[in-house]
């Protein structure tokens, strides 16, 4: 099952098999321990927290469903976890010593003007893929929002791996080109 989807090695290690389970752990294992990390900054705690998410998680294989995606699932167990853990303690982490500061050198995303900006932005990508011819406005979709593979791009065009790569390319040039103009 080394091409499996998150959701199919769920599906099956709720089944029984074990080596999806080990599959899965081995994919996530890393970015889960990490996410604990960080919002515990503390090794042995992040360590203890990661065992309870995975131990939650193979307690409710059984109940799982693929309607949302297995990582979503994973890191909501792992967010109810943390907010336990905080309840449990009835603490917060505290502010850094330097917080005031740090929020002080952020910028405000949300001014009119960068909104304006961001919202002028779209508005160019969009003419731009406007103007692309419609195979490669096609392809340019298919990889960037749905992150599909020039493979799978392929199969749903009806073209080969090359030639969607090919339109990939053009695509980009052009939009590249519109862009930066």
């Amino acid at each position: 099952m080394p091409e499996s989807t998150d959701e199919a090695l769920m599906l099956a290690y709720a089944a029984g098999d074990v080596s999806a389970f080990e599959q899965l752990y081995a994919r996530h294992r890393q970015k889960l321990y990490r996410y604990l990390l960080r919002h515990v900054r503390d090794p042995a705690l992040a360590d203890e927290l990661f065992q309870d998410v995975w131990q939650k998680l193979i307690a409710a294989r059984t109940d799982w469903t693929p309607d949302a995606g297995f990582s979503a699932w994973l890191f909501t167990i792992a967010h109810h976890r943390l907010g336990d853990h905080w309840r449990g303690l009835k603490h917060r982490p505290s502010a850094p010593d330097d917080a005031d500061e740090r929020l002080a050198r952020l910028a405000d995303a949300h001014t009119p003007e960068r909104v304006l900006s961001e919202f002028e932005r779209r508005r160019q990508l969009q003419l731009a893929l406007d103007d692309l011819p419609m195979d490669q406005r096609e392809v340019v979709l298919l990889r960037l929002e749905q992150e599909l593979t020039l493979e799978e791009i392929g199969t749903i065009t009806g073209t080969g791996r090359e030639t969607v790569k090919s339109r990939l390319r053009y695509a980009m040039d052009k939009l590249r080109a519109r862009l930066t103009s």
